[in-house]
């Protein structure tokens, strides 16, 4: 068996009365993520690390921000069309490990929400579905509250090796 690692990151901007979603739940929140679609970094950084890890290129390839048809769009239609290119490819997802860098509002109350939403989503099993919450300890635009990132990483385990 052949392991792959994908590497996942995503930003985006935060803007007075926008939604505020990480990994497809909604926070409630005076300041939300300004983007094309409804800009939920999380599930963003997650898609990009499950393309990578199979190679199978990046969201801005597949769901480009300069097409209409994206505007708005619910962030779980691209990460259920990457798990799709993925198990296509011959690989399973073993895991998701992530990280949601944002200064406020804290989310530790959120973490199980998103957990399971993410495990439903992606089809895996809740315990291989990690999610870390991080500062920037005010530097920098995520700690003076312009901005919000995500990081993610995703193990996957090629079912044959004729591919």
């Amino acid at each position: 068996m052949e392991v792959r690692t994908g590497l996942g990151w995503d930003t985006h901007r935060l803007g007075w009365g926008a939604e505020l979603i990480l990994g497809g739940v909604r926070i409630p929140s005076d300041r939300g993520q300004l983007g094309h679609s409804d800009a939920d970094v999380l599930s963003h950084a997650i898609t990009d690390a499950l393309l990578g890890a199979a190679a199978l290129g990046d969201i801005g390839m597949l769901f480009p921000d300069t097409d209409p048809k994206w505007k708005g769009a619910d962030s779980a239609v691209f990460l259920k069309e990457a798990v799709r290119r993925v198990l296509a490819a011959g690989y399973t997802i073993s895991n998701v490990d992530s990280t949601v860098i944002l200064e406020k509002p804290k989310l530790k109350d959120f973490r199980l929400k998103i957990r399971e939403t993410l495990a439903a989503t992606i089809g895996i099993e809740l315990d291989r579905v990690s999610v870390k919450f991080k500062t920037a300890e005010q530097v920098g635009p995520v700690g003076e509250l312009r901005a919000s990132e995500a990081e993610a990483d995703r193990k996957s385990t090629r079912l044959n090796s004729s591919h």
